[in-house]
């Protein structure tokens, strides 16, 4: 079991590791309290010499299905939807721990210090997110693991495990994205139910994911322009290239604009068959440059 003191000095690339390996929610909860909470005190170094796991450790429960077999949630009327639609958020979060501490682990080393200072922020509020999430279950007789699940949020990981472009082009992007465009209508719906408890919730998981689309886009620019790429061309070829899914509209416009993903990024981009790979936009001596 991994507790709040296991994480006190070393690496923040072995820290990375460690919420990664931690199967148990609670354990990778507090690993990841534990990795944050050192790194800001800079207990932890800027190194990289542990390898990331290929996937994260996982807990017995909930059971992993594919996305067709998974049963259909409802629009979150009854007390029954609304349990499905918080477990499917808290699986997400889950999962999104283990993305943004691979994001560190895996890629940190090619970035500063601040890079990390973001991603491990991303990290403990995915932490606090599934904590929240879990402990609304809990109180509606439920909890994380009651019902099945699906892993593809983590299947996007191992697509884009060898570009750092590509895995800011498709997670927070793309995926984290995609919650800014649903979450205000599924927070309604449980309003309209007269659960405001879990709209609170997700009220406070949408600002905090707003922040993190932001942080993903704006890190994503500066990679691009550093190996010679204009951010939006670039960033549409990866789409087309990385991402199986599709575009879904409608789009939160200004959520996505405050968080700096403007609608050149993504408009008209579901209904172009092809999307050419842009030019560099410079070069150094005929390399790219390292980030």
């Amino acid at each position: 079991m991994i507790g709040a003191g296991t994480i006190a000095t070393g690496t923040i690339g072995a820290a990375a590791h460690a919420v990664l390996t931690a199967a148990e929610p609670r354990d990778k909860v507090r690993a990841a309290r534990a990795a944050a909470r050192a790194w800001r005190q800079g207990r932890l170094a800027h190194r990289f010499e542990t390898i990331m796991p290929a996937r994260p450790a996982r807990p017995d429960r909930p059971e992993l299905l594919s996305a067709a077999r998974m049963p259909k949630r409802g629009r979150g009327g009854s007390e029954r939807g609304r349990i499905a639609m918080l477990h499917a958020l808290a699986h997400i979060e889950f999962g999104a721990i283990d993305l943004a501490f691979d994001m560190i682990g895996r890629f940190g080393g090619s970035f500063p210090p601040a890079f990390v200072d973001e991603w491990v922020s991303v990290g403990a509020d995915e932490a606090m997110h599934f904590a929240l999430l879990d402990r609304r279950l809990r109180a509606l007789g439920s909890g994380y693991g009651a019902l099945p699940a699906h892993d593809g949020l983590w299947e996007a990981a191992e697509q884009t495990v060898g570009d750092v472009l590509a895995r800011l082009a498709v997670v927070p992007m793309v995926l984290e994205a995609r919650g800014l465009d649903v979450t205000p209508a599924t927070a309604a719906r449980f309003e309209r139910a007269g659960d405001t408890r879990s709209a609170s919730v997700l009220w406070r998981i949408y600002r905090d994911e707003i922040r993190h689309v932001g942080i993903g886009t704006r890190w994503f620019k500066i990679a691009a322009l550093e190996h010679g790429f204009e951010p939006i061309s670039h960033w549409r070829w990866l789409i087309k290239n990385n991402f199986s899914g599709a575009l879904k509209a409608p789009f939160n416009d200004s959520a996505r604009d405050e968080a700096g993903l403007s609608r050149d990024f993504y408009i008209g981009l579901a209904a172009q068959d092809d999307v050419q790979h842009p030019q560099a936009i410079k070069s150094v001596g005929g390399q790219l440059p390292d980030i």
